[in-house]
């Protein structure tokens, strides 16, 4: 009997797996697509003749966004986006949810705060609205167009404040009773106990920031302004354009084999290694992180 469960549980388990492995490769099909795509030469691309491997090797998309310099002030532009953004994030996120973890008593406002910001959640003032103050602000061309209106996730809030809700109140109040001010109780205790969740609104913070084409295309009226979404969503080929400009023979032989679809899979490609770097990193807290910081405890 032992050994008929033993052995229905082994092929359970190998179907389950089997299963994972079946999904897996599913969603790994269509990257490998893309990257084949963006590796072959535009005859076999137009032909549809490409699947998971390359056809007609060839590297011009790579060599036509890496070989422009204003890509690398793009790639630089988004780095410092997504550390200033981050790094603003948390600033004004973890206290704020630490805030919202306190009881009316303790803070008389927080009803008034926590109603603000659920309406916020559910309403905003619009993307012509937001473009008129940060014009008026005089943010326009500036890295701070792109921080600033992203300063407060009111999701990455709500999610760190049940982490901490979750948090035993006798850590706190043991903290209390030796003389800690509260700012040291959220800076020694709080913090470190919500690591799980910190990472995981940290990469939100990265992920969104790193991924957001559209503000850079309304705030940044110069291309060289442009964050590395934008920069390589304004890519383009046209061919009449480098007629007219006295383009050379070896130049125009290299763009007839690139085609828009080649240049726009090696766009994904070379935008999502940043983000596949990151997330190995904090994978671990993801999914816990998530959890813990969705239900109260």
């Amino acid at each position: 009997m032992v050994e008929n469960r033993s052995f229905h549980s082994r092929v359970r388990i190998t179907v389950i797996y089997g299963i994972v492995i079946l999904l897996g490769f599913m969603c790994l099909l269509p990257l490998l697509n893309i990257l084949a795509i963006s590796l072959s030469g535009s005859a076999a691309v137009s032909a549809n003749r490409v699947g998971v491997l390359p056809v007609d090797f060839t590297l011009t998309a790579y060599n036509k966004i890496l070989s422009d310099g204003q890509f690398w002030r793009s790639f630089m532009i988004s780095v410092i986006r997504v550390a200033l953004a981050l790094a603003l994030n948390l600033a004004v996120t973890i206290p704020m949810a630490y805030a919202m973890t306190r009881t009316k008593k303790e803070f008389g406002a927080r009803n008034i705060y926590m109603n603000l910001l659920i309406f916020a959640m559910l309403f905003n003032g619009g993307m012509i609205p937001t473009y008129i103050l940060v014009r008026n602000l005089g943010l326009l061309n500036s890295i701070w167009s792109l921080v600033l209106p992203g300063a407060l996730p009111i999701f990455n809030v709500i999610m760190l404040m049940n982490f901490f809700l979750g948090i035993p109140r006798s850590l706190e109040e043991a903290a209390f009773i030796d003389g800690a001010t509260p700012f040291q109780v959220l800076i020694k205790i709080m913090v470190p106990c919500a690591k799980p969740s910190i990472a995981t609104v940290s990469l939100f913070s990265i992920v969104g920031s790193w991924n957001d084409f559209f503000s850079g295309l309304i705030y940044m009226q110069k291309v060289e302004n442009y964050p590395i979404m934008t920069y390589i969503q304004s890519l383009n080929v046209d061919i009449q354009e480098l007629l007219k400009g006295g383009a050379t023979s070896s130049v125009l032989e290299n763009v007839t084999e690139l085609s828009n679809r080649n240049l726009n899979a090696a766009k994904i490609v070379v935008a999502v290694i940043p983000l596949l770097i990151i997330y190995p990193v904090l994978q671990k807290y993801l999914i816990g992180g998530m959890v813990m910081g969705s239900v109260k405890g």
